[in-house]
């Protein structure tokens, strides 16, 4: 790779920006300053330093994010804050994106990552890679409710969802439950509960696959992933 697309790529500023780096001699490949930007270096191999600190390389990120409530799974909006407005600058620059959707007013778990192989095999409803949701619901959820999830539901445009898990955890006016789904439509789990006369008033996301929300994380604070779960996400590509 060109070391001044490497540098530009970990956020050293555009190509413009790094070579004015080179040019006041603040760039060293194995201990050698270098001025050439077109030089090509071994991101495994090459020991690299700006300004007497290492480059050390990535070219995927893996953020599990607790999305607070007001902000969107998107990368831009004219109106509304993204969850990408949450990341610092050392993250955007890699220029990730969410993979698949949690609704404006629903919190939880969320990967965020520009690795695009890895978000298809997590959303792609082939895979059936679970996700599990804890809901307040308005309304009684009761055990033929649990039977209609387990063999699919029709939603109101016709499509019948695939077979969801459904766990009552308090059956009162206000129900407690949580719910697997293996898809991921527009408001599906909102819809579902719909399509059974009930109304979702709570939403959060506990789990994507092997992947769980990390309840230390404040709402709208994010880190990378550990050993395990990036080892998790790998081995689904």
């Amino acid at each position: 790779m060109r070391l001044d697309k490497l540098l530009a790529n970990m956020g050293y500023g555009s190509r413009k920006d790094v070579k004015a780096l080179m040019k006041k001699k603040l760039v060293t490949v194995n201990d050698a300053i270098v001025k050439d930007g077109s030089v090509h270096v071994n991101p495994e191999a090459d020991f690299i330093k700006v300004n007497e600190k290492t480059v050390t390389y990535k070219k995927y990120i893996y953020l599990l994010m607790n999305k607070p409530q007001g902000v969107i799974s998107a990368t831009t909006d004219t109106r509304d804050k993204t969850v990408i407005d949450l990341l610092a600058d050392d993250m955007k620059h890699f220029n990730p994106f969410p993979v698949g959707r949690l609704d404006k007013d629903t919190e939880g778990l969320l990967l965020i990552t520009n690795d695009g192989d890895l978000a298809h095999q997590l959303v792609s409803p082939n895979k059936n890679v679970g996700k599990t949701y804890f809901a307040k619901i308005q309304g009684k959820v009761s055990a033929e409710d649990v039977e209609k999830f387990r063999n699919g539901v029709t939603l109101e445009d016709g499509y019948q969802a695939k077979p969801a898990e459904l766990t009552i955890l308090n059956s009162e006016a206000v129900s407690e439950i949580e719910v697997t789904i293996t898809e991921g439509k527009y408001h599906q789990v909102k819809r579902m509960f719909e399509a059974v006369d009930k109304k979702v008033i709570y939403l959060q996301r506990l789990s994507m696959g092997l992947l769980e929300l990390d309840r230390s994380l404040a709402l709208g604070s994010y880190r990378e992933l550990n050993e395990m779960e990036l080892e998790y996400c790998l081995s689904l590509k």
